[in-house]
């Protein structure tokens, strides 16, 4: 899959300001032993659900319980913005910005309903955490080479062909100084082909929270907005460059009219 360039979409950003030394002590000594603790604690009853919870419902409300404990162990709220929006297409491809490890949590906990992931392969191989993946049900993509992209994403429109929603974070990976970066396709490619809407949504301040490279929390408020779903009747692959231009488009507006700083 081709990329668009998105260089003239970026939002301004602002870089994170010094840590101070409490941050670093409270993160360390309290907030990561806790949320270790709580992945540890949460991943042990969700694999235990898997004996016989074949939907997946009941390891999902568990994901957004220990989703939710880690907001509260990071003293980040979240405020939704567009929610409303969220009820007009159950069923869609929904496509982030990645900033922060701490996305997830966040989408998994604001996100109101039952949804599977689309992520790297090589997560599959730490433990609970690879668990969990596998025995929910997500989608692993490999991206070592062009035939095993195509079959991860053909496992994401089987996905979503069955009435299950999709998040995809369409940079692949965390943002290395909190703007948007050079996104891939597959999202579009995959809700053309299951024929469902490509739902934009844009994260503001997990990257102030914890940018890559750093393991100190900054604790602050934090923004999920949900954009208006773009449709994909009538579209074939052929259009899914232009579809992914037009999300990424609509996702840097979302983030630079939300943004501070």
């Amino acid at each position: 899959m081709t990329t668009p360039a998105t260089d003239n979409l970026q939002p301004p950003t602002s870089n994170p300001q010094p840590i101070p030394a409490l941050n670093r002590y409270l993160t360390t000594f309290l907030a990561i032993p806790l949320m270790a603790l709580a992945t540890g604690f949460f991943g042990s009853i969700s694999l235990l659900c898997t004996l016989w919870d074949r939907s997946g419902r009941q390891q999902h409300f568990i994901a957004r319980l220990w989703a939710a404990t880690l907001l509260r162990l990071s003293l980040s709220p979240v405020r939704v913005i567009g929610a409303e929006k969220l009820r007009n297409a159950p069923v869609a491809v929904y496509a982030s910005n990645h900033l922060s490890y701490m996305d997830t949590p966040v989408l998994f906990a604001k996100l109101p309903f039952q949804f599977r992931i689309l992520a790297k392969r090589q997560l599959w191989s730490i433990p609970f955490v690879g668990w969990y993946l596998d025995r929910s049900g997500q989608v692993p993509i490999d991206s070592e080479s062009p035939r095993s992209t195509v079959a991860g994403l053909l496992r994401g429109v089987a996905a979503l062909k069955s009435g299950m929603p999709l998040l995809i974070f369409p940079e692949g990976s965390r943002s290395p100084d909190g703007r948007l970066h050079q996104p891939a396709s597959g999202c579009a490619f995959m809700a053309i082909r299951a024929g469902v809407p490509l739902v934009p949504l844009a994260l503001i301040g997990t990257y102030q929270l914890l940018p890559i490279h750093c393991y100190t929390l900054r604790p602050r408020p934090l923004m999920v907005i949900v954009g208006d779903p773009i449709p994909t009747t009538g579209l074939t692959t052929r259009d899914a460059d232009a579809l992914t231009a037009r999300l990424y488009a609509e996702i840097s507006t979302m983030f630079h009219l939300h943004s501070v700083g």
